[in-house]
């Protein structure tokens, strides 16, 4: 069979199969393969699509604690896409920034194209655990957390990384020796209980009237609370230390 009939067919199936990208980002992707896989003079190199990518991934790591770690996988040798001026690396939505993932490439100019490579962020930093069993409702202080150092990357998202993140707050489910704190099992100690007496402050600009109600609630500085004031209204505002519920216009 004639090889010039070929090579369109063994080209789309090249295609296909080189990069495993998100629907979305395949019709943008404009990617052209050489049977022999070497770059040509007005080619992108693959080393600065991996530098760029690196780059992107250890800026946007910057903000972690602990230390980071960051490899790149190899980009197909097939890949010859035109030679950018104008390239920047993203994150695709919804995406963390660490443990393996994929970062996006975007050329804008002289042609547009769009590719993702494969990557690897690890973070290794100090977090905290359980010191001991800790029971529904406990509010914890310093010694019922224990310090660990490891990979956090690879750990459920709120982990405590920080005492105060934890200390003062209660639980909401009991915990076994070593189970790792996280800031979804945690609950901010109520400023405001339900029956308190409270003061109801309204204030905009330019004015502002406080009154006593009764709190129809617990919660948390800065929750919504609703409380009854002495004329028999229902009110909702912010609950503030000190037994304030504050209503804003």
């Amino acid at each position: 069979m004639d090889t010039l009939f070929l090579r369109p067919i063994l080209l789309a199936i090249s295609c296909s199969a080189l990069l495993s990208l998100p629907a979305d980002a395949q019709m943008q992707a404009q990617i052209q393969l050489q049977t022999q896989g070497a770059e040509t003079p007005s080619s992108q190199s693959h080393a600065e699509l991996k530098k760029v990518a690196a780059n992107f991934l250890q800026q946007t790591a910057s903000n972690q604690p602990g230390e980071v770690k960051i490899s790149v996988n190899e980009v197909d040798s097939r890949l010859n896409l035109a030679a950018c001026q104008d390239m920047a690396a993203f994150l695709p939505p919804g995406s963390k920034p660490w443990g393996k993932i994929s970062v996006g490439i975007r050329c804008n100019a002289p042609k547009t194209w769009q590719i993702y490579l494969q990557a690897q962020v690890q973070v290794t930093s100090d977090y905290y655990v359980a010191a001991k069993s800790l029971q529904i409702g406990q509010v914890l202080s310093l010694d019922d957390l224990s310090k660990v150092r490891g990979e956090v990357s690879s750990l459920p998202a709120g982990v405590i990384m920080a005492p105060e993140q934890a200390i003062g707050k209660s639980l909401s489910m009991s915990l076994a020796s070593g189970s790792l704190l996280r800031m979804d099992i945690l609950k901010s100690p109520s400023v405001v209980q339900q029956g308190q007496t409270v003061r109801i402050v309204s204030q905009g600009p330019g004015f502002q009237v406080a009154t006593e109600g009764q709190s129809l609630s617990n919660s948390a500085d800065g929750q919504t609370a609703k409380a009854r004031t002495n004329s028999g209204q229902t009110v909702s505002g912010i609950a503030r230390a000190g037994g304030i519920i504050e209503i804003n216009y």
